[in-house]
């Protein structure tokens, strides 16, 4: 009955490698050097179990080092658990490292049959194939030339184009739709989403929110060894999101000044503080959605302003996972500079960014502010300067929100 309806199940498994103080490798360091074999245990993976059923698509999200990564070469049988069971049922096609299994000095067209035939196919079925295996990856122009000689994005294409052409059970991959141009990306998602829309089950491990949003019906959170959250996508990544802003909070006391804001005796700027404010005009760091959202900054001007009037002031708008939201920019001399009454003290810039209607959805973001001379030099940047969360009782799914309407066909 199981069987049937699951195509991945994992119980209770347990993993640990052994971390040398300073290995010695030959026989001769061995004898030696005999006391620098200390080692110790770390156990990365504690015993996480999960089913996965056939046809779902599946992201597994969490820190470097959870375990993600290692998990999925358990689910490929390139080593195993100490402890625990794993079944995974039918053909499994995997991409856990760029061009693993190619050789350098072997052609495209060569490492085709030796990837196609270790991922299960038969020459037959490799020989049908291997035209649309090409054509994929767009390499036809260097198929025949030796591998060592593409770069990393056509290892890329070459891996991907094989891996999906298998008709496997369960594909597996492993962050490698993060190498590659736009339009190959692009192309690399439509053809996944044809793979989950024949049935094939999938298991991404990414650190790319969106990615794993679009594909996959649910995501596992994985934590110090242990799954911590599994659901929807949109919850559980908010979740996450969240755990990693309180994470930079508790390393942080006072996120309002940048790390690498301090200034230095030659520059032009120095940070001074940044404010959030709401429609009342209340310093304020969690806003609705929709609501009015004013960043204040406050500067010194170590030179006098006027000699960059000409540049710019950029504010980027940033998530907490790093993905790039909005920016915009505006002429330096936009900022007013407020003069000191003793000549000899740094002037004052004000800047004030108000956003009407702030229509990201919920989640953790951060403002960085850049300000650069006429000829694009940068005059200051401070990273993170002010965070705010976005909260909403709405079910939207994205990264913003858009007015609509539903209505009778």
């Amino acid at each position: 009955m199981t069987g049937d309806k699951y195509a991945v199940e994992v119980s209770n498994i347990t993993k640990k490698f052994r971390l040398y103080d300073d290995k010695g490798y030959t026989l001769k360091e061995k004898a030696l050097h005999w006391g620098r074999n200390r080692y110790e245990y770390r156990e990365v993976l504690k015993g996480i179990s999960f089913q996965i059923k056939k046809g779902e698509a599946v992201g597994l999200i969490g820190q470097n080092g959870c375990g993600k990564s290692t998990v999925l070469k358990l689910l490929t049988k390139i080593m195993y658990p100490d402890s625990g069971t794993i079944c995974v049922r039918g053909r499994v096609s995997s991409l856990l490292e760029l061009g693993a299994g190619f050789h350098p000095d072997m052609s495209g067209r060569e490492n085709i049959y030796i990837n196609a035939s270790i991922l299960g196919l038969t020459k037959k079925e490799i020989d049908r194939r291997i035209d649309s295996i090409i054509a994929f990856s767009e390499l036809e122009e260097f198929i025949d030339n030796p591998v060592r000689t593409y770069s990393s994005g056509m290892y890329m294409r070459l891996a991907f184009s094989v891996a999906v052409s298998v008709d496997a059970d369960v594909l597996l991959i492993d962050e490698i739709l993060a190498v590659g141009d736009v339009n190959f990306q692009a192309k690399c998602f439509c053809k996944l989403m044809e793979i989950k829309g024949a049935g094939t089950t999938i298991v991404i491990v990414s650190h790319s929110m969106d990615q794993v949003e679009r594909i996959c019906d649910r995501s596992f959170w994985i934590q110090d060894g242990q799954v911590k959250q599994v659901g929807s996508p949109f919850d559980v990544h908010r979740n996450y999101l969240d755990a990693m802003s309180m994470k930079r909070k508790r390393r942080s006391a006072d996120l309002a000044v940048p790390a690498d804001s301090e200034a230095k005796p030659d520059d032009a700027v120095s940070f001074v503080s940044a404010k959030l404010r709401n429609k009342d005009q209340s310093i304020e760091s969690v806003f609705r959605l929709g609501e009015m959202l004013v960043l204040e900054i406050e500067m010194d001007t170590v030179q006098n302003i006027e000699e960059h009037s000409s540049g710019l002031i950029e504010i980027n708008l940033v998530r907490a996972d790093g993905l790039f939201c909005y920016g915009c920019a505006a002429p330096l001399h936009q900022a007013k500079p407020v003069r000191a009454k003793d000549s000899q003290q740094a002037e004052k810039m004000n800047i004030r960014l108000v956003y009407p209607h702030m229509n990201l959805l919920p989640g953790w973001y951060h403002f960085d502010l850049h300000i650069a001379d006429k000829e694009g030099g940068t005059i200051y940047f401070g990273g993170n300067i002010a965070e705010f969360e976005i909260e909403a009782d709405s079910p939207q799914r994205g990264l913003f929100y858009l007015e609509h309407e539903w209505t009778k066909g």
